[in-house]
């Protein structure tokens, strides 16, 4: 559990960053704007999934958020940029949520694995006739 609540603080970390730079003027960025409304509430899904729901895909999802979420940040600091968005690796917020994003990822991974291989064996055991 300790793993899942660390990835659950994790996920929320990430989404009330998103959710301060939304508030913040993020609003007004075409596309990514919305984007940022979506990671906030699948944030808070997700975290509500990790302390609730005892399966494996809560964390696989803490998983897929920190990597998705970190990724789509590392590509807008791209020339290339993000929907026409260029980002830099600075400023609290961009380590704040970078950080809290290799936390989600690093502990989701951690519990995916612990509980699929905590997985009851199905014992093959000969059909009584």
């Amino acid at each position: 559990m300790t793993v899942r609540l660390i990835a659950a603080i994790a996920v929320l970390v990430s989404a009330y960053v998103h959710l301060r730079e939304w508030l913040d003027g993020f609003r007004d960025v075409h596309v990514i704007g919305p984007l940022f409304v979506v990671n906030v509430v699948a944030g808070l899904v997700i975290a509500v999934l990790l302390v609730t729901w005892r399966h494996w895909l809560a964390p696989f999802l803490a998983l897929g958020f920190g990597a998705s979420t970190l990724g789509g940040f590392t590509i807008a600091t791209t020339s290339a940029g993000l929907f026409g968005d260029h980002e830099k690796w600075q400023g609290p917020y961009v380590w704040l949520a970078a950080a809290s994003e290799v936390v989600a990822i690093l502990a989701g991974l951690y519990a995916v694995s612990r509980e699929l291989h905590r997985a009851p064996a199905r014992e093959h055991s000969p059909v009584a006739g």
